[in-house]
């Protein structure tokens, strides 16, 4: 890859990033809230609530914080947020062991079936108690089609008796399998047994939700910080809703309070990364991430920390527009951009390249090994090969050209990723254009989710350690199905894997799963890009914050600030 080439693409994308942040510094006449920047934002002075000498540790983010809602959040760091402030039957240990949490003791009938936890006694940061009644409200409001939650289809993974049949409006809430039978005891009824049923309830898909105060608030809960309670760590004290700083405060209601070792979370979004890491180095940050450029500078630094995520970054197609539902199109477009260079010359934080559907790193099968470890080998990069689909297609379609726009969210690293994209894909396939659309991370969610799209730079975080939680995605008409692939073979396929006759059978599922992941490639359902790595710079007085590439990425309970 011509080097030159990427550093135009960088340069380009650095004035770009300049020329909005000092907009922003000029235009305070505006009524839209300005994005954080190190010139307007002192990250270190938290929320007045915050006594003077705080153990406060300041957290830089590159997106908006979306939501609050356990039923509703899809994202990293509405997750990393929720989790911090609410807890459910378990949490994730350093280790990401599953550790009893609002659970203080679970009982497992002999056939896996049934479980029946204790609650402990715990508050709410209103005072009243954490029930049972609590976990039954939440999941049943999960699974009502009336939330319209994209993560219902949780709930089946996880094996709860009648829960796809409830969120497929064929039963009612109450026949999920899921019980209070009184303010301590909470039974559970799987339709199977689930190895990863504990992982799960640590999800935050799966946490309390106190019924008369979500009642008190009605069409407001969970939209600002007075609409929340927590049972956790933290709790939210402060939210600027649009989307630059919120601030979450020590919970002396939970009932670990004692061990928790700081005052607050304050989160700053500053999405220049150049500005972010100039509030690092003043100060007014104690964790930042990196990208690019400022990688090479630090990574000597003690303060450098590199950590391999379970993200998968790829381009979804969406098959309803004309032209990518032909498989030649897609395959060419799959093998059009240069991985490597995108890895080593753009992102530059510990990334590797991606040529599968399922990441590194997220779980061993029976015989013990990583799943990547023995599942097939995809082709890389190849632009010869992508050359003569190119060719293969124009002749089906019947056209020698097609304009395409790429959908990709406004940080820093996917702009200049996705830069990289429409260059290599025109370059490669003469005939190709691709136009660029930038959205905040929010909105192209929401328009992906819509369908309001024709190629989407997108990612999907692991949401339990099994290689299902990616390919459940692709399903027919699941929610998480941007692109609107639909095959019979593969949808028998993954039923059985998960809840079928071969739910029981480890090894024979773990080769089904593999062959499911053909599919996807073969089909060139989805172009891998990436599976992310996360180069970041912490304080040195800032100590046990627990990183995951499963679920939740990262948990504070431990954090301290000295």
């Amino acid at each position: 890859m011509k080097k030159a080439t990427i550093l135009m693409i960088i340069l380009s994308v650095v004035l770009v990033f300049a020329g909005c942040s000092k907009k922003s510094d000029d235009s305070s006449a505006s009524s839209t809230p300005k994005p954080s920047t190190a010139a307007s934002t002192d990250a270190s002075k938290a929320p007045d609530t915050a006594a003077s000498g705080s153990k406060i540790i300041n957290l830089g983010k590159d997106v908006e914080l979306a939501s609050m809602d356990s039923a509703i959040a899809t994202d990293g760091l509405s997750f990393e947020a929720i989790a911090a402030t609410i807890e459910g039957l378990y949490t994730i240990d350093e280790k990401g062991v599953p550790q009893l949490a609002m659970a203080e003791k679970a009982d497992v009938s002999a056939d896996g079936k049934t479980y029946t936890f204790t609650i402990r006694d715990a508050k709410w940061s209103n005072g009243t108690p954490v029930t049972a009644k609590d976990f039954e409200f939440a999941w049943k409001r999960l699974v009502n089609p009336e939330t319209a939650s994209e993560y219902s289809f949780i709930m089946g993974v996880a094996g709860v008796k009648n829960a796809d049949d409830i969120v497929a409006g064929k039963k009612g809430i109450d026949e999920l399998g899921v019980k209070a039978t009184d303010d301590k005891t909470l039974v559970v009824e799987l339709d199977r047994p689930v190895a990863f049923f504990n992982s799960l309830m640590a999800f935050p898909s799966f946490y309390p939700i106190n019924e008369a105060f979500y009642k008190e608030k009605g069409a407001q809960y969970a939209l600002t910080a007075d609409a929340l309670l927590a049972n956790g760590p933290f709790k939210m004290k402060t939210w600027d809703v649009g989307g630059t700083t919120f601030f979450l405060e020590k919970n002396p209601d939970y009932y670990d309070a004692a061990n928790i070792k700081v005052d607050g979370l304050n989160y700053q979004v500053i999405k220049d990364t150049q500005q972010a890491v100039l509030a690092y180095e003043k100060g007014d940050l104690d964790y930042v991430q990196l990208s690019g450029e400022q990688i090479t500078k630090y990574q000597k630094s003690p303060e450098y920390h590199s950590i391999m995520a379970g993200y998968l970054w790829y381009l979804s197609p969406n098959q309803k527009v004309k032209g990518l539902e032909n498989v030649n199109l897609r395959k060419a477009l799959s093998l059009a951009y240069d991985k490597q260079a995108i890895v080593d010359e753009i992102l530059k934080d510990g990334s590797i390249v991606a040529d599968f559907a399922v990441p590194t790193l997220l779980a061993a099968g029976p015989d013990g090994k990583d799943y990547r470890e023995t599942a097939s080998k995809y082709p890389t990069t190849d632009k010869a090969k992508a050359l003569e689909y190119w060719n293969k297609a124009k002749s089906e379609l019947g056209i020698d050209k097609i304009k395409l726009e790429l959908l990709f969210e406004d940080t820093e690293s996917a702009t200049l990723v996705a830069q990289f994209l429409q260059s290599e894909i025109e370059s490669t396939l003469p005939g190709v254009t691709f136009e660029l659309k930038s959205q905040p991370k929010k909105n192209r969610v929401e328009l992906m989710q819509q369908g309001n799209f024709q190629v989407g730079l997108t990612r999907w975080g692991p949401d339990y350690a099994d290689p299902m939680t990616y390919l459940d995605m692709w399903i027919t008409g699941s929610p998480n199905n941007y692109g609107f692939w639909s095959n019979k073979d593969y949808d028998g396929l993954i039923a059985s894997a998960s809840k079928g006759d071969l739910a029981s059978k480890p090894e024979e599922r773990w080769a089904a799963l593999k062959k499911a992941e053909d599919i996807v490639m073969d089909q060139a359902v989805i172009f891998p890009v990436y599976q992310k790595g996360n180069a970041v710079l912490i304080k040195p007085n800032v100590t046990g914050m627990e990183f995951h590439s499963v679920g939740v990425n990262i948990f504070y309970k431990h954090a301290e600030k000295k």
